[in-house]
């Protein structure tokens, strides 16, 4: 669904109420186009983890406008779904994304303003560190 408020209306469709109950549930499954404005902003809530993430933050349910009491877990489902057609997991995410040696960070290479600053550090570096080094 293109629109946080689809979502909602679906939402009041299927367990009653206004959408107005569900917006904020649904603006919180989408809050991450803000960084990145494609599906991949799905990766970081559109997952099992993600609709437990919501239900720890919301509650276990949400009663609405008409008194019904509604499982938060069950909306979060229902957004999931919609988006995706079934409930990944995160590893089901992660698991196509193209590690970059940043991501390990290893071996410990101080930064170059640590490196300035630290003066009198009792770090010494090896020669093997400068060889390695691509300022070295």
């Amino acid at each position: 669904m293109a629109h946080p408020y689809h979502h909602a209306v679906r939402s009041a469709r299927l367990f009653g109420g206004e959408p107005a109950d569900y917006q904020a549930i649904h603006d919180w499954f989408d809050e991450s186009k803000a960084h990145l404005a494609d599906v991949r902003h799905r990766a970081l809530r559109h997952h099992s983890e993600g609709i437990f993430l919501c239900e720890a933050i919301f509650g276990a349910t949400l009663t609405n406008s008409v008194g019904k009491v509604v499982p938060v877990r069950t909306i979060g489902e229902q957004h999931v779904k919609d988006d995706l057609g079934w409930i990944p997991t995160v590893k089901d995410w992660l698991q196509h994304l193209e590690v970059q040696p940043w991501m390990g960070r290893t071996p410990f290479r101080p930064q170059t303003d640590e490196r300035q600053s630290a003066g009198t550090s009792s770090v010494q570096q090896s020669p093997q560190d400068d060889a390695a080094s691509p300022e070295g």
